[in-house]
């Protein structure tokens, strides 16, 4: 059994050195933008399934019973690459070549599985679908990984979002836990001003879903209901509350920040805030 104390130790030191692979990054786009805010806003999340949760090996990215992640929302991708950092399938030395012609970690993932990356992702709505596949082909294969899947607030405003959803509780997808990222921001504005979903906790429950609301940024809270896991027969879905841009004053719920230049003098900043303070 796992000592829970020192397992969130462990998530506390992996979130911190994801946030510093994830500023490299951003400052390694150059004049480029990257998806600085929604990559802040999963880091948490990420950080509890790699550094925790998910039975995974990053020297062994295609061990065949590795529990599978799937980025739905693609670009919050520097959340997805710095776990994959951490975890040892990507080198410390790749996070400077972000977004470079040639690199292998660009804007949005594509498929690379030498390296940890299980799909490619870039239009919205497509993940929970790819999840619910593997899901499937788990269960039939009496195998006994789990997939967990990241979606974005904004994202479930697709239909095919809830489409997928249906078939996850008929089929009794109880190997499949998704996250939907609340950060409450899209691209263009407030989640509320574009497409007032309401409750999206009730939305899930009515679909058949176990569904669980947490803090997205409080590990014990995240560690907890991932560690439950799921009850016989049904799909969990944890709804994340989280800050867009979390952990740097020029960032945090600042939606400029979902598509934009990192500066060297932010950088530097932003190194500052991580050495002074925790990042809850």
């Amino acid at each position: 059994m796992k000592n829970r104390e020192l397992e969130l130790k462990k998530i506390e030191g992996y979130a911190r050195r994801m946030r510093k692979h994830i500023l490299a990054m951003s400052l390694a786009a150059g004049g480029n933008s990257s998806h600085l805010g929604g990559g802040l806003s999963i880091v948490d999340v990420t950080a509890t399934l790699f550094g925790s949760i998910m039975n995974y090996d990053g020297s062994n990215p295609n061990w065949e019973e590795r529990d599978r992640f799937i980025l739905s929302k693609g670009h919050g991708c520097l959340g997805y690459y710095a776990a994959l950092v951490e975890s040892g399938a990507i080198s410390v030395e790749e996070v400077t070549t972000f977004e470079e012609t040639g690199s292998n970690l660009i804007g949005h993932p594509v498929m690379n599985r030498e390296i940890g990356i299980e799909f490619s992702n870039g239009s919205l709505g497509m993940g929970l679908s790819l999840g619910i596949g593997v899901a499937i082909a788990g269960k039939r294969r009496t195998q006994g990984y789990k997939v967990y899947v990241v979606l974005g607030d904004g994202e479930c405003n697709e239909g095919s979002v809830w489409e997928a959803g249906m078939s996850a509780s008929h089929f009794k997808l109880d190997n499949l836990i998704a996250i939907v990222d609340r950060n409450n921001f899209q691209q263009t504005g407030t989640g509320r001003d574009i497409m007032d979903m309401g409750s999206i906790a009730e939305k899930w429950i009515s679909f058949g879903w176990e569904t669980v609301e947490v803090d997205g940024h409080k590990y014990s809270d995240l560690y907890d209901v991932f560690e439950k896991g799921t009850i016989p027969g049904k799909p969990l879905m944890v709804i994340a509350h989280t800050k867009k841009g979390k952990g740097f004053d020029f960032s945090e719920n600042n939606n400029d920040w979902h598509h934009a230049v990192l500066t060297k003098k932010q950088y530097q900043s932003a190194l500052e805030q991580l050495e002074n303070c925790v990042v809850r």
